[in-house]
């Protein structure tokens, strides 16, 4: 069965990699070839010609069509040839796949199932994006040698911060705080409150706190492929209200999931902040920091998951930190297997 869920959106590239040349990418174990046409409107095509297979992408873009390498075969943004050299019949046969696509967020989003279903309005709504009292960081990437599912569980569990990012979002105060796991149909969230203890070492820098603070970390998931971490720190001994919560320092670190294969993952990342706007040199700092946590997190999971393929088994024992993280992969689990039920 396969692990994909091809009904949904995800980030195929961030806007500013697709220009007017030929990029390629592979989303859900299909090579795809984006490009954007003349009024700059992102496409993107399988990259396999119709003719003798050759990957669109050593080709050449030709006013907004493609033109294969190999013997000159031109496709348009349909997927429908309009031009074979030497002949004048088109056979009915050279076509290319197409997919929806759509620029949202500084991002292009694809849609690898039914075009039928594909809706713009289910595309992920990133929080805060328009508010000018917030500052935003997009375009992170990284290549994460571990499949979605493994992916989607580490950031579903908060218990692991302190021991796998000891420099960065570690906070020792955490490490005996229980971990509560809430959710409904396609979302799960895992959360829990450290109170009135030392803020972590991010945090004294960001926010220069000098007494004991309560730090909330909200790991939200929502099904198939984003994680939004929503991280407050704020002064010890207030409520924990939305309004004084944004009052604190407050951070949502966003991660967009793209299969790659069944064994590797895109990793896009985006923070989105309501602290330092205008701060360049905290910019780069939050930009180096972020590298490292998730370099951090892509040794750990690309570990566990090559001595998961070696003795076969995901796990021997289970701990109730596991709670959030067994959700989220059942629920993964399960709407794989609904849609491949489907397509049978």
């Amino acid at each position: 069965m396969s692990i994909f869920i091809k009904n949904a959106w995800y980030v195929a590239a961030w806007a500013s990699e697709v220009k007017r040349d030929l990029f390629k990418r592979r989303i859900l174990g299909e090579n795809v070839v984006l490009y954007r046409k003349e009024d700059g409107t992102p496409v993107a095509l399988i990259d396999r010609c119709a003719h003798k297979l050759v990957p669109l992408s050593m080709g050449k873009l030709v006013g907004d069509v493609v033109q294969c390498g190999y013997h000159g075969l031109q496709f348009d943004c349909s997927g429908k040839c309009v031009q074979v050299p030497g002949q004048d019949r088109i056979p009915p046969t050279a076509v290319v796949r197409s997919f929806p696509v759509v620029e949202q967020n500084n991002a292009i989003w694809i849609w690898m199932g039914d075009p039928a279903l594909a809706d713009p309005a289910k595309i992920h709504q990133v929080l805060k994006t328009d508010d000018p009292k917030w500052a935003v960081i997009d375009g992170g990437y990284q290549h994460h040698m571990a499949d979605y599912l493994n992916i989607a569980e580490n950031l579903q569990d908060p218990a692991h911060t302190t021991y796998a990012h000891v420099s960065t979002i570690g906070n020792p105060a955490s490490s005996e705080v229980p971990v509560k796991v809430e959710g409904s149909a396609g979302f799960v969230v895992s959360f829990r409150w450290t109170n009135n203890a030392p803020p972590p070492p991010i945090d004294v820098r960001n926010g220069k706190f000098t007494g004991m603070t309560d730090r909330c970390q909200y790991y939200n998931f929502f099904a198939p492929c984003v994680s939004r971490v929503d991280v407050v720190t704020m002064d010890a001994g207030q409520e924990h209200t939305e309004e004084n919560m944004d009052k604190g320092l407050r951070a949502y670190s966003y991660k967009f999931l793209t299969p790659e294969t069944e064994g590797s993952t895109h990793f896009f990342w985006m923070h989105v902040r309501n602290f330092g706007l205008g701060d360049a040199d905290l910019e780069a700092d939050q930009i180096k920091g972020m590298n490292q946590t998730f370099d951090e997190d892509n040794a750990i999971v690309g570990a566990l998951q090559r001595e998961q393929a070696i003795v076969g088994v995901r796990q021997f024992t289970w701990l109730a930190i596991d709670a959030g993280p067994a959700r989220v992969r059942k629920m993964l689990e399960e709407m794989a297997q609904a849609e491949n039920q489907k397509t049978a």
